[in-house]
């Protein structure tokens, strides 16, 4: 967020001929559209499913129809349940590891932005070290300590997210620790917690919501890839990634079972990274210069 006596400083745009503007992102709304279906088709499957998950009446690679709306897999399981299934999984995924990859990472990262001489670098190696190990490897300790759930798998995105989201967290808050109405604040005696909550998180979240929305789509990829290899949520939990390591010995016979929730998985993550774009659009007074 720009400082007050800088916005000052720069002329208004002009309003189109028309004298409305176009305050609406374009990429924002496709994204919302594509990530919006997905997410109605999750929290419909909480409420309502074709088929029970482990139903397996519907014979043996059934193509589309015959009430089944995407056919069956090889154990004869209805796929557009497995495929709602799995859109839960995912969004549940996405949320879980942002959420906790925002409350370690915005703690660690204010904290290390408060933090001078070795006990700032001590912070910094160790969150070097956190981006550089592996999330699968993690995934593995965390399931070798605990079991292949669905919340091993939360737990060891969201820990290698926070890592991301606390070094950028730190450069932000030192950025803008280094503003002159910070100083100002200081000097009239406002104390560091109501400076941080008052100035330093109002000025660095519009970044931060673009990157958590990154983050989202991120998440939703490394966990249908610790699916893939069994890492995550156990059977009768349909997964896209278990559901798409299932189908590939099936796929020249049945490619449903492999395209529906490739296609879907595609479509989420590109309706996330287009609602961060459009986000940044939004909230960025330049880019909102450029459109109006």
């Amino acid at each position: 967020m720009t400082p007050p006596d800088v916005l000052a400083t720069v002329p208004l745009a002009k309003a189109p001929p028309g004298g409305r503007r176009s305050g609406r992102s374009a990429t924002l709304v496709v994204g919302c559209v594509l990530a919006g279906l997905i997410a109605l088709l999750a929290l419909v499957s909480l409420f309502w499913l074709p088929y029970s998950a482990d139903d397996t009446s519907g014979g043996r690679l059934a193509g589309p129809g015959g009430g089944h709306l995407l056919g069956t897999d090889k154990l004869g399981r209805d796929l557009f349940t497995q495929v709602m299934t799995g859109s839960r999984i995912a969004v549940e995924a996405g949320l879980g590891s942002v959420l906790l990859a925002a409350a370690i990472g915005v703690t660690l990262g204010v904290l290390a932005a408060f933090a001078q001489g070795w006990l700032d670098d001590t912070l910094s190696a160790f969150l070097d070290i956190l981006i550089a190990f592996p999330t699968l490897l993690l995934a593995m300790l965390i399931v070798a300590a605990r079991s292949a759930t669905l919340g091993s798998a939360i737990l060891a995105i969201g820990l290698a997210q926070s890592a991301v989201v606390a070094r950028l967290v730190r450069i932000l808050v030192k950025r803008v620790l280094a503003q002159d109405y910070i100083t100002a604040a200081r000097t009239s005696g406002t104390s560091w917690p109501r400076t941080v909550l008052g100035h330093v998180l109002p000025n660095i979240w519009p970044t931060l919501v673009v990157n958590l929305a990154l983050q989202f789509g991120l998440a939703v990829l490394a966990e249908a890839g610790l699916s893939y290899l069994g890492l995550g949520a156990p059977p009768p939990n349909a997964s896209w990634g278990r559901m798409l390591q299932e189908a590939q010995a099936t796929f020249t016979t049945a490619p449903a079972a492999a395209l529906a929730p490739g296609v879907l998985l595609v479509l989420l993550v590109i309706g996330v990274n287009l609602i961060a774009d459009g986000v940044r659009e939004t909230l960025d007074p330049a880019t909102r210069r450029r459109r109006t």
